[in-house]
């Protein structure tokens, strides 16, 4: 296995620039960071008919939303997809993942409503599951009054957000019609998973000591091992969850962890299929201007999700 030609240009142009690592940063420069990468390599911003922000009720104040419609409405609700941007529950927010809500919402032909939950270390573990969950209720409980389909919501979200969709699914198993899992985060025991020791010390864009940092943010001293809203992959049955989708990224620390919960989904009787983009790196699909692997993946993830909800 090698890097492909495009994830090793990039991560040689990274390495040149001989910035300091993510969790060397103080948290608000690295999230100023993250945005201007994702923007950078992203592409161009793709066009969309309608993108509004707006808030709900949640369990400890408002939770903002963006809804992106993909075409004029009329009359035949549409499929819905709830997204949770990635970030290591620390950085990442609406702007971050904006373009990759665009391109779901206009390649699959599905409402997205994308959720600003609240992030670490200001707001640590549940608060943003709990504001997730709130949201998929919500979107369940209103998709009619913004011509979405109640029986067609679909999760998804990647690295964190992969990690919340994943945790949604579960625990509103009866509201979910598909899961998109984006190289989630699945597993906060102390399993050891080889990816992590393969590709963990930094020279492929996320590192151990980074999600350490994360974790540690989100955490604080407690220890999310057992719990099933932190790690999916702890729960006691995963027999009758939605059909899901897991992408993972051969040069990634979690792509072990990714796996080994889509072949439990699988081994519990439920649709899961698994992709894994061998010669790149994680967050590769937010890169689709820089990384051919991301073009690729975000085509495929949608022509999914858009059979999936069909």
């Amino acid at each position: 296995m090698a890097l492909d030609v495009s994830t090793d240009t990039l991560l040689k142009n990274i390495a040149a620039q001989g910035g300091p690592a993510l969790h060397e940063m103080p948290v608000e420069t690295c999230r100023n960071v993250f945005v201007g990468l994702v923007q950078n390599l992203q592409g161009d911003v793709l066009p969309i008919h309608d993108s509004e922000d707006r808030e709900i009720s949640g369990p400890n104040g408002n939770i903002p939303l963006r809804v992106y419609t993909p075409r004029g409405l009329s009359g035949k609700k549409i499929p819905v997809l709830v997204f949770f941007h990635g970030g290591g529950w620390v950085i990442g927010d609406l702007e971050t993942h904006d373009n990759m809500c665009r391109y779901y919402a206009n390649e699959a032909d599905v409402i997205v409503v994308a959720v600003d939950y609240r992030l670490a270390p200001e707001h640590r573990f549940p608060a943003g599951i709990e504001d997730c969950i709130a949201a998929t209720k919500w979107v369940h409980d209103n998709a009619a009054t913004f011509g979405g389909d109640s029986s067609k919501i679909a999760v998804t979200g990647d690295s964190a957000g992969g990690n919340m969709a994943a945790v949604v699914a579960q625990q509103l198993r009866d509201h979910v019609a598909f899961q998109l899992l984006m190289y989630p985060a699945t597993d906060f025991s102390a399993t050891n998973y080889a990816s992590r020791e393969q590709f963990g010390g930094g020279e492929y864009f996320l590192s151990s000591a980074d999600m350490a940092w994360f974790g540690k943010l989100l955490f604080g001293d407690t220890n999310p091992a057992g719990d099933v809203k932190a790690s999916p992959i702890a729960a006691k049955s995963l027999t009758g969850l939605p059909p899901a989708l897991t992408i993972t990224a051969g040069f990634d620390p979690l792509r072990d962890e990714g796996k080994a919960y889509a072949d439990a989904l699988g081994a519990a009787g439920v649709p899961s299929e698994y992709k894994c983009y061998e010669g790149t790196i994680h967050g590769f699909l937010s890169f689709p201007g820089a990384l051919e692997a991301g073009a690729d993946g975000l085509r495929f993830a949608a022509e999914r999700l858009k059979a999936a909800l069909s």
